[in-house]
């Protein structure tokens, strides 16, 4: 496999023109040698933002495979297997290759993280309208202008600008095609909750220990940052927190049917720490487990006379 530390080494290997600046490269069909690419399995030191039609072909990054005919944008992070096998394009479709280096003293730097697209599976790409793909090409485009002009020191700056907005608007974009799909396939919390109840019914949590938001992603076939994107839309809360909201409401079932101790409803969820437990089971409810056990022991204190 082939691992690409500079954008002109990967030029070069690909028989594109050589960048004009060694720490951003902008390739368009015009580049991509009559917008086909061959067979090659490689990972690089920089991000990559495309957006393609495919005609033909297909590529796989993460664990998925992509092959989709429309106009769709992929963000691939540095060190991420990328394989492209016999990709034939649309004669619309741009790469944007951006070196870690470039991003160094600016904002962009840390910021570009937190978009968590970019731990996206291949079949989780952003599928744009038509005046979304507006937009992008628009960006693009002043991003173009600014690489082919004679560079100065605002040069980084404009660029790393709309750069940063074409982040925004895919983020922006990625929360509308969750609310599409939420009302064309069903709400994804729903799947997420039976998937829970099937591992709990299972057994799974004394044998395998308390589910991960990996491990539920898998069931999924989502990415674990997707599921949680997915879900925050829908429900406001992460995996994790409806995975704990579930763990909690099941402990409350046992510890009021059942004469379990604070330790043995612990193990009996998959924790290996009921000092965890406790903790967690106390921040969501603000009772210990003992003490909401003795709650309902008692409900109706007699209060004492003087």
């Amino acid at each position: 496999m082939n691992h690409y530390k500079s954008i002109s080494e990967l030029h070069r290997a690909n028989g594109y023109p050589g960048p004009e600046n060694p720490l951003i490269s902008l390739l368009t069909c015009d580049e991509l040698s009559a917008c086909t690419i061959g067979q090659q399995e490689f990972t690089t030191d920089f991000y990559m933002i495309a957006f393609k039609k495919i005609k033909s072909g297909h590529v796989v990054y993460g664990r998925t495979r992509f092959d989709h005919e429309n106009g769709s944008m992929l963000f691939v992070k540095p060190r991420q297997v990328i394989e492209m096998n016999n990709i034939e394009l649309e004669e619309k479709g741009f790469i944007i290759y951006i070196h870690e280096d470039f991003l160094n003293g600016h904002a962009l730097h840390s910021d570009i993280r937190k978009y968590s697209y970019f731990d996206y599976e291949a079949n989780e790409a952003l599928h744009l309208s038509e005046r979304e793909e507006m937009i992008i090409w628009d960006l693009f485009g002043k991003i173009q202008t600014e690489y082919h002009n004679n560079v100065d020191e605002y040069s980084r700056d404009i660029m790393l600008t709309h750069l940063d907005s074409i982040l925004k608007y895919s983020q922006r974009f990625y929360k509308r095609q969750f609310i599409n799909r939420t009302e064309l396939s069903g709400k994804m919390v729903s799947r997420f909750n039976e998937s829970l109840e099937a591992y709990f019914q299972s057994g799974k949590f004394q044998k395998n220990g308390l589910p991960s938001v990996k491990s539920m992603a898998s069931a999924l076939n989502t990415s674990p940052r997707y599921l949680s994107d997915l879900l925050k839309q829908e429900t406001g809360k992460t995996a994790m927190d409806l995975i704990h909201i579930f763990l909690i409401s099941e402990a409350k079932n046992i510890l009021m049917g059942s004469n379990n101790t604070v330790a043995e409803t612990a193990y009996m969820l998959g924790f290996e720490n009921p000092p965890y437990f406790s903790r967690l089971f106390k921040k969501e409810t603000g009772l210990s487990p003992n003490e909401y056990k003795r709650s309902f022991e008692n409900p109706h204190p007699v209060v004492g006379i003087a």
